[in-house]
């Protein structure tokens, strides 16, 4: 099916963002960039007059939003992994067409199952996971493997700050703010790129270092230990925890740097080896995970249209559908 793409008799498709935080700042920017979108909202559990948005777009109650339902295409939700999305996502995809970044890898079978019940019962249409990782690697990675079956794959992360690993901390009582830096090991990742196959567990490929601002009073050793300690995020790995003042966050630990790399290995034939790399670098993890977002919201407005409904992954769109530009266009100048 080829879609009406880059039509500029239709009307912009109208975007809302649900919560305003980092992500929700960068889909506020990446609406900027795409002349096809509009944002008509942003709903924040904060006190709305509290909330002042650099586009100048309406800020509302998350309660109005149902409200506010006929004058939205697409949600996206900017909320944590950990607390947020797992409850904001099937919620409001009984409602509306929803789009979010949700990044606990081992829940989103979970995940998936609860938005995909919600939104065929609603006949809307969900996609999660959109972001780089899950997301942009999780297409490589199943890419790769399509094309070097006998093969290897490798996913290295950082060094970089992660949004949803620095999110669970922020979540561990006693601790008033925090960071988390993910950081390849060198080693592991040369080994990757040998074409040897090495078998690297979780702990070989990846440190976590983490930075902590800790609430008066708190214990400082329980804190580390519920950090270390936590399942998905820390306990798979050496992780390292530095306590510091506000001040000292805030001064050097306010970028949002990240990126990685996928790599798989593979033969075609005896002694015939070959390595596939896909490489980010990303100076704002927030403002390309909300590009991401924004065309994955493209992508969930064409599909419900056409009455594909549920929930979607990224290894579900195509590239046209993400793109705004014409089918005829992509052919004749990315094909």
């Amino acid at each position: 099916m080829e879609h009406q793409q880059n039509d500029h008799r239709q009307a912009p498709l109208r975007l809302a963002i649900v919560g305003y935080g980092n992500l929700g700042r960068g889909v506020e920017k990446a609406v900027g960039k795409n002349p096809d979108t509009a944002l008509v909202g942003i709903y924040t559990r904060r006190g709305p007059a509290s909330v002042k948005s650099a586009s100048g777009v309406a800020v509302h109650a998350v309660a109005d939003l149902l409200a506010h339902r006929k004058s939205i295409d697409v949600l996206i939700l900017c909320g944590g992994s950990k607390d947020d999305l797992p409850v904001q996502t099937p919620e409001y995809a009984r409602h509306f067409n929803v789009v979010d970044s949700f990044d606990t890898h081992a829940r989103i079978p979970e995940h998936f199952a609860k938005v995909d019940a919600a939104a065929r019962a609603s006949q809307t249409t969900a996609l999660i996971s959109a972001g780089w990782d899950p997301g942009l690697f999780s297409v490589n990675r199943v890419m790769s493997d399509a094309f070097l079956p006998d093969g290897a794959s490798y996913t290295f992360w950082g060094k970089g700050l992660s949004q949803g690993h620095s999110d669970a901390i922020r979540h561990v009582p006693g601790v008033a703010a925090g960071v988390q830096y993910t950081i390849p090991v060198a080693e592991a990742m040369d080994k990757a790129r040998s074409g040897l196959r090495p078998e690297l567990s979780t702990r070989e490929k990846h440190r976590r270092e983490c930075f902590v601002v800790l609430k008066p009073g708190a214990d400082a050793d329980a804190v580390r230990r519920a950090i270390v300690s936590m399942p998905n995020y820390f306990s798979d790995y050496d992780t390292t925890v530095h306590f510091i003042s506000a001040e000292v966050l805030a001064r050097d630990h306010a970028g949002m740097a990240h990126g990685g790399f996928v790599i798989r290995s593979g033969d075609t034939s005896d002694k015939v080896k070959h390595v596939i790399e896909y490489r980010l670098q990303l100076d704002s993890n927030p403002e390309f995970t909300a590009s991401v977002l924004v065309a994955g919201a493209r992508a969930v407005h064409r599909l419900h249209q056409s009455g594909q409904y549920g929930c979607k992954t990224m290894l579900d769109l195509s590239p046209a559908l993400l793109s705004p530009k014409s089918a005829q266009e992509l052919r004749a100048n990315y094909l």
